[in-house]
């Protein structure tokens, strides 16, 4: 038999975080799993979970690379996981193993990120780029989805020695094509507007914070998902 993956998500220190709340029923629900880490914070609702604590004394960057890292280091931690951040909402059952999920070529994920600045998230874009491109990866993919990403605790501790001299490491990225998981091309399904298009019948969702509180799409996942899942103390819709 299969061991089912681990769920790990990092968490910073904040607010209740009512995404968490949701993504959580999502996963309880359509996504296998054997156990949920919750690497950073933990919200006082949120039981049944194990808790994975780090120091978040950094940038968002670094903060989750040293808690990917503490991850993969952990030995309790399934030796392959289910990454995912605290705004993924697994809208259809999930059967058999999760599959691998890209974005098409880095250089095609930069040009539609150039036409919205210049910020660290390009920098981190490019130098992890350049990174793979220097290891002998002329065209590589990018793992920037908003879905979660099946992990190899060891290739990721590969990339992330890869990559430890960037400060903005895109580490899905790194590990993605340093381990050659390869996978299927799809379009991001993060929602950044309130309007009511653009998320239904997708079989993920992902928001901002605004878009969840205040947007068509968060009604849309709260509507989904009414009931409380194993993982928190109270029911909040």
């Amino acid at each position: 038999m299969i061991e089912l993956p681990d769920i790990v998500v990092p968490v910073r220190e904040g607010a209740a975080n009512q995404q968490l709340r949701y993504a959580l029923r999502s996963w309880a629900a359509h996504l296998p799993h054997r156990r949920v880490w919750i690497v950073g914070y933990r919200p006082p609702w949120a039981v049944n979970v194990r808790h994975l604590r780090t120091q978040q004394t950094s940038t968002k960057y670094k903060n989750t690379t040293a808690a990917m890292r503490a991850v993969c280091e952990h030995p309790d931690v399934s030796d392959t996981f289910l990454y995912c951040n605290d705004d993924f909402f697994v809208m259809r059952p999930q059967i058999g193993p999760f599959p691998v999920f890209h974005r098409g070529p880095v250089r095609d994920v930069e040009a539609y990120y150039a036409t919205r600045g210049n910020g660290k998230y390009m920098r981190g874009l490019r130098e992890t780029r350049d990174l793979l491109v220097g290891l002998g990866h002329d065209n590589p993919l990018s793992y920037e989805l908003h879905v979660p990403l099946p992990v190899e605790k060891a290739g990721m501790l590969h990339a992330l020695d890869a990559g430890r001299h960037l400060d903005v490491l895109h580490k899905r990225t790194a590990y993605g094509v340093l381990a050659g998981i390869g996978g299927t091309q799809m379009r991001d399904v993060k929602v950044l507007h309130r309007a009511p298009r653009g998320y239904e019948g997708l079989p993920f969702v992902s928001t901002m914070p605004d878009s969840f509180t205040n947007g068509h799409v968060g009604r849309y996942v709260r509507r989904a998902f009414p009931e409380a899942s194993p993982y928190e103390t109270l029911a909040r819709r």
